[in-house]
């Protein structure tokens, strides 16, 4: 485990994280993984953290913090039809009510001799993130329970469910209203990123209550760490009497969403909107990086975008225009979107990397999340909806940010310093130690 530079000493706290995995394209899922990561070593050197998520099998990660390695265990689950699967979610579940009308002296020894729910059981602090945004029915009914059934496991298994700083909702359904409502009623903490989520939850669940807390995203605690020498040297290599602009194109938005027809009612038609961004920063004679935030080969994936856009500009682009290939952590991403002068993103977290880095970051928005996240830390003027505005008028917007970046990153480097060590304690704030 690596040592924290401050904190309580808590050698045997478990601290079981549900919602975030390491075994995934998307670098936001694993920002919010490893900001949580630092901020429980840091509030508890010496704890010992597993996810409970889903997976084929279980895995072992070296999780880099601000003072070393943390040794991260994946608890794997299945969500599959294949009931009979020891790990499987729905078995679990059904085996949890079940033990619920068993006399207690014999619920324990029962509940010892499964090795997933006695991994639950003997957790001191269980968290869930939910992706950072999955606990809503925007994307579906199938990601809302995805992302909700190991948290009603944790329930059934009457223990306490700590949920971090996330954005809850919108519910669109009734039955997503259910599924939230049956959650936050019985959860020990809600933690909320934006004051919207406060104001939806509360009105599902009919009453205000004294367990919602507002806290920063958990990525702002996320360390970042220098790529290999080789990749460095290529980004040395740019100009640098030139502004660098990084631009994280959304591969999900390139294609639509995922019914492919403007899923999120964007007004602006979001490839020429990125030509027009891009022709615009070339003319201001800045570089412009190519910076994906999801990896893979797949039409959501931010390389297959970014690759197709670099196709189309390359041989007029008069060597202004790059694009970072190859794989890299969520921590190399961090870095190299730190070495920005400016910075826009479609992925929220690839925005964060570049704020908590003190590099002005517009927010190419599509859900109100950015908003709240920006909010929280005095940046909404950096969120430019693109549900609101046409392209002219966004193209505006971001020239006009682009134009006070000075400004904006003296506000960074004087806000920074507090909401990151805000975040690192977190689990004190919220009376958890």
């Amino acid at each position: 485990m690596c040592e924290a530079k401050a904190g309580r000493s808590k050698a045997e706290l478990t601290f079981c994280l549900l919602g975030a995995s390491y075994d995934t394209a998307n670098l936001g899922v694993a920002a919010l993984a490893s900001g949580t990561v630092n901020s429980v070593i840091h509030s508890f050197p010496g704890a010992k953290v597993f996810l409970l998520d889903y997976g084929r099998r279980p895995a072992s990660y070296n999780v880099r913090c601000s003072g070393g390695t943390a040794q991260v265990e994946l608890v794997n689950l299945r969500y599959s039809w294949r009931i009979w699967l020891t790990n499987n979610i729905a078995r679990l579940l059904l085996t949890a009510l079940a033990l619920r009308f068993v006399p207690l002296k014999f619920r324990e020894p029962l509940i010892a001799r499964n090795p997933y729910l006695s991994r639950i059981q003997d957790a001191h602090i269980i968290a869930s993130i939910a992706g950072g945004d999955s606990f809503s029915d925007i994307y579906g009914l199938g990601r809302l329970l995805y992302v909700s059934l190991p948290q009603v496991l944790v329930i059934v298994l009457q223990k306490p469910l700590v949920l971090l700083p996330q954005t809850l909702g919108p519910f669109k359904s009734a039955f997503g209203k259910s599924i939230a409502r049956w959650i936050i009623r019985r959860a020990k903490v809600i933690c909320v990123r934006d004051r919207e989520s406060t104001a939806d939850m509360q009105s599902i669940v009919g009453q205000q209550t004294s367990r919602f807390r507002s806290f920063y995203d958990m990525a702002f605690a996320m360390e970042s760490f220098s790529p290999s020498e080789v990749r460095l040297q290529r980004l040395k290599r740019l100009d640098a009497c030139r502004p660098l602009v990084g631009l994280n194109v959304s591969g999900l938005l390139y294609m639509g969403g995922y019914s492919k027809d403007n899923m999120f009612h964007l007004r602006a038609d979001y490839r020429q909107l990125v030509l027009d961004i891009i022709r615009s920063f070339l003319e201001l004679n800045a570089h412009v990086l190519l910076i994906p935030h999801v990896f893979g080969h797949d039409g959501e994936s931010d390389t297959t975008g970014s690759a197709e856009i670099y196709d189309k500009l390359k041989s007029v682009c008069r060597d202004q225009l790059h694009l970072l290939d190859g794989d890299y952590d969520q921590h190399e991403i961090k870095f190299v979107i730190g070495r920005c002068d400016f910075f826009l993103g479609s992925r929220m977290h690839a925005c964060i990397g570049g704020l908590s880095q003190c590099v002005p970051s517009i927010g190419l928005a599509y859900s109100r999340k950015f908003q709240g996240v920006f909010r929280s830390i005095g940046m909404e003027r950096l969120v430019v909806d693109m549900r609101d505005y046409d392209s002219e008028e966004i193209l505006r917007r971001v020239l006009a940010a682009y134009e006070s970046r000075e400004r904006t990153r003296e506000q960074l480097e004087r806000t920074m310093p507090r909401v990151r060590e805000d975040v690192l304690n977190l689990f004190f704030k919220m009376g958890l130690d």
